[in-house]
């Protein structure tokens, strides 16, 4: 079991690494492509961003760090019910951030772009209706890890930002822009706190 939760804590904190990293390095050298479909990193930051990056030459692996960090929050919310599975909460809070995990890789079915002038097609469907799922199971799960963390002391400071980035995800998926940024960072924060938490409650300190 011990191995088990070391697992899971180390895929808390290599998912939302690899999810920023090739976000950082698409962004970069697909950037022309991406301006050609509206969007602008400032004045309209989540204009087909950062969906549209798997429509670019280095599609694919847009496509597939959705469905690799997708897997990888799905085995850290495991661990994490397993690591609080006496907490009330703990399985409400586990399930839902599985049920985002499991969103993030549906992400890999490709969005339509928002200056297609055809009807929109099945997967840009899908697409849309897995990150509206996203986002409202990582409010939810995050909520509910607040409370969560709470039971024990030493992860009364991941209760804190578990909230402060639930507060993060309103804006940033209804206002979007620039917000969307914050919320990106707030959610890194949140996993790379609770998983090197969870490897020092095991005894297992990050090396």
């Amino acid at each position: 079991m011990r191995r088990l939760l070391k697992a899971a804590a180390y895929s808390g904190i290599a998912g939302p690494i690899l999810f920023a990293g090739v976000l950082a390095v698409l962004s970069f050298l697909e950037r022309d492509f991406m301006v050609t479909l509206g969007w602008d990193p400032l004045t309209a930051a989540t204009h087909d961003w950062p969906s549209g990056l798997a429509l670019g030459p280095g599609g694919i692996v847009m496509t597939a760090a959705f469905i690799a960090c997708g897997l990888l929050l799905v085995f850290f919310a495991c661990g994490l019910w397993r690591a609080f599975h006496a907490a009330p909460a703990s399985a409400f809070a586990s399930v839902f951030l599985a049920l985002a995990g499991l969103a993030m890789s549906i992400l890999a079915f490709s969005t339509d772009p928002t200056n297609s002038r055809g009807p929109p097609t099945l997967h840009g469907r899908i697409h849309d209706a897995a990150f509206v799922v996203l986002g409202a199971t990582l409010l939810v799960s995050l909520v509910a890890f607040g409370f969560v963390f709470r039971t024990e002391k030493k992860w009364s400071a991941n209760a804190v930002i578990s909230w402060m980035t639930a507060a993060s995800i309103v804006p940033s998926f209804t206002a979007k822009g620039i917000a969307f940024y914050f919320f990106l960072a707030s959610y890194l924060v949140w996993c790379e706190a609770a998983a090197v938490r969870l490897l020092r409650r095991i005894g297992a300190p990050p090396t």
